[in-house]
């Protein structure tokens, strides 16, 4: 750091992508800005899917834990919590105060 100066320049790092807040915040904001496309052609049900593809996809990229079965295991668990987090995050950020209902 220059000067002093503790702010952040970079918002997203690889660093940061390696970390569960990192993969959190990158498959949100890839879902929130693409959803459109999957929802016009799909339903609602569908964006879940993806945002679970795209989790794991980032999870194979930038925090692949081990190799073999046990290695693809974790990233699977792990793809699944980050999936949960950003789609829970995302609904309670756009609608907080939504009662669910049971059908």
């Amino acid at each position: 750091m220059k000067g002093g100066n503790n702010m952040q320049n970079e918002f997203m790092t690889i660093e940061t992508l390696t970390t569960f807040t990192g993969l959190v915040a990158s498959v949100s904001i890839i879902v929130q800005f693409t959803k459109s496309i999957i929802k016009r052609n799909f339903n609602d049900g569908a964006v879940r899917i993806y945002a679970f593809l795209i989790a794991l996809c980032l999870t194979f990229i930038f925090a692949r834990t081990d190799q073999g079965l046990k290695g693809f295991l974790t990233t699977l668990i792990n793809a699944v919590l980050i999936t949960m987090t950003s789609m829970g995050a995302y609904e309670g950020i756009s609608d907080p105060l939504a009662r669910k209902t049971r059908r």
